[in-house]
């Protein structure tokens, strides 16, 4: 049995998919989220676990995951103060994607 599709279903499925793609072909970007995966939280377990990345580069990265909501940004109170990112429900689902792309690559 097949489902009747609107008009331009396939469209923007393809949209989205290219949206998707967008945000994961930057830079270090999956490198982040598997380090966001493996635990990272905080600037510097990013910087450690990634390695190589500038400063500059992966404050970017964090903003940009953040705006797509894939990371939630979060002030801790202590002195001094500091920033957690943790990942957001739809962040959480990229893992079978990333895990998808690793399974891909083995074949």
């Amino acid at each position: 049995m097949h489902e009747a599709r609107a008009p331009g279903g396939v469209e923007r499925r393809g949209e989205l998919g290219r949206e998707a793609a967008g945000l994961l072909e930057g830079r270090w970007t999956v490198s982040i989220l598997w380090a966001s995966f493996e635990g990272a939280s905080r600037f510097n377990e990013f910087k450690q676990a990634v390695g190589e990345i500038p400063p500059r580069t992966l404050a970017h990265r964090l903003v940009e995951l953040e705006e797509a909501g894939v990371l939630e940004r979060r002030v801790v109170d202590a002195r001094p103060p500091r920033v957690e990112y943790t990942l957001t429900s739809e962040g959480r689902r990229l893992q079978a994607v990333l895990d998808a792309l690793v399974r891909f690559s083995r074949a």
